[in-house]
């Protein structure tokens, strides 16, 4: 049986190799991530990667195939196997699809994102993956970087947590720049941001609220 002072229960969605998904286990392992516990991983591909990754370390896995079914029916099955869980916060890691209001108001201000820039730049609808450093090269930055937020009903419009700049070097292509971003922010900031929204749940929970 749980008990308030239970870690957060964590579910994490991806929809491919699962790097950032990656670091949050690697947090969880050193203790980096201490108030909450990745209790679930839900790709939306039975193909990707990041199962394999969940499943080395341990972490119950599902996949709902995404292109089976309709919006409406994937979330119902998504939100069914959440409540199944008991899942308390979401993190959305490398997730491509973009989740409806009705989803976003199941878990309010309990859904996080990792987007690879620093928002308000190179962000919303249409900007994820290699699109993403793309644009940023297309319009001559000198700085990108990561931004982890709260999901709101407006897509990478919710609020902001952390963000942290890397810089844009001379001879960058999409690749080399998404790499960099990854390492220097996404892997830093997406850990940091779970446990600070992990440990404020759990602060709340233990005082009753």
């Amino acid at each position: 049986m749980r008990t308030k002072q239970d870690p957060i229960r964590i579910a994490v969605l991806i929809s491919g190799g699962g790097t950032n998904l990656q670091a949050l286990l690697d947090a969880q392992a050193t203790g980096a991530l201490r108030s909450g516990r990745i209790a679930l991983v839900v790709a939306d591909r039975t193909d990707a990667y990041g199962l394999v990754r969940a499943e080395k370390s341990g972490c119950k896995t599902r996949a709902i195939e995404r292109k089976a079914c309709t919006r409406e029916e994937f979330e119902a099955a998504l939100l069914e196997l959440l409540a199944q869980e008991e899942i308390e916060l979401v993190i959305l890691a490398g997730f491509l699809q973009i989740l409806s209001p009705a989803f976003v108001q199941a878990y309010p201000d309990r859904i996080l994102n990792v987007h690879p820039a620093l928002i308000p730049s190179f962000c919303g609808e249409g900007y994820y993956g290699l699109r993403v450093h793309e644009a940023a090269l297309a319009r001559g930055v000198k700085v990108t970087g990561a931004t982890v937020h709260i999901v709101n009903d407006v897509p990478d419009g919710g609020p902001i947590l952390l963000q942290k700049a890397v810089g844009v070097l001379e001879g960058d292509t999409p690749e080399t720049l998404q790499k960099r971003v990854m390492e220097q922010a996404e892997w830093i900031l997406l850990p940091q941001a779970a446990e600070q929204v992990a440990a404020q749940m759990l602060e709340a929970k233990l005082k009753g609220k």
